[in-house]
């Protein structure tokens, strides 16, 4: 399962919840149906699908109606609840686009083929993506900031590999 967001709060007496996304932009999370809710009961958890029958933003917020949900006592049950979606729910990339998930854990070296480490995060910074990289043999964390053509030369999602315009002693 991708975690997309969580389910942050109630809006209104009809059933409606307000969801967190972690999308980019927010209101993508409405493009999925169904969304998978982590839910918990005597058995432990599991994820329990949810068909979106509307969802739209309101003001920062985005909100959603979710089948099977009638009430606002329902949605409440609802709160807090991981969503998630599956992998074959995702949008095929084009040529030289990437989903995050598909970049963490790739190995990283420099075009002198050295190796910087793998892939462990990658955090939105506003003027561009910088994926951290930490090294295997000693813990240290690199940040490289992911321009594609620049600092980011090639990517090979299928050898797990990543080549990068890098010195190795930054």
């Amino acid at each position: 399962m991708i975690l997309v967001g969580r389910v942050s709060g109630l809006f209104g007496v009809r059933g409606w919840v307000k969801l967190h996304s972690d999308t980019g932009p927010r209101e993508n999370i409405l493009s999925y149906s169904p969304l998978y809710l982590e839910r918990k009961d005597e058995n432990g958890k599991h994820w329990q699908a949810f068909k979106l029958v509307e969802g739209k933003k309101q003001g920062k917020s985005i909100i959603a109606l979710l089948a099977d949900c009638p009430d606002r006592n329902a949605a409440e049950r609802l709160v807090g609840a991981r969503v998630a979606i599956k992998p074959e729910q995702l949008a095929e990339t084009e040529e030289g686009e990437y989903y995050w998930r598909d970049l963490l854990g790739l190995k990283v070296s420099t075009l002198d083929k050295i190796e910087l480490g793998v892939i462990t995060q990658i955090m939105e910074t506003g003027a561009n993506d910088v994926i951290v990289v930490r090294a295997e043999e000693d813990g240290q964390e690199r940040l490289l900031p992911f321009i594609q053509g620049d600092v980011i030369r090639e990517i090979d999602i299928e050898q797990g590999r990543m080549s990068v315009d890098w010195d190795p002693d930054f």
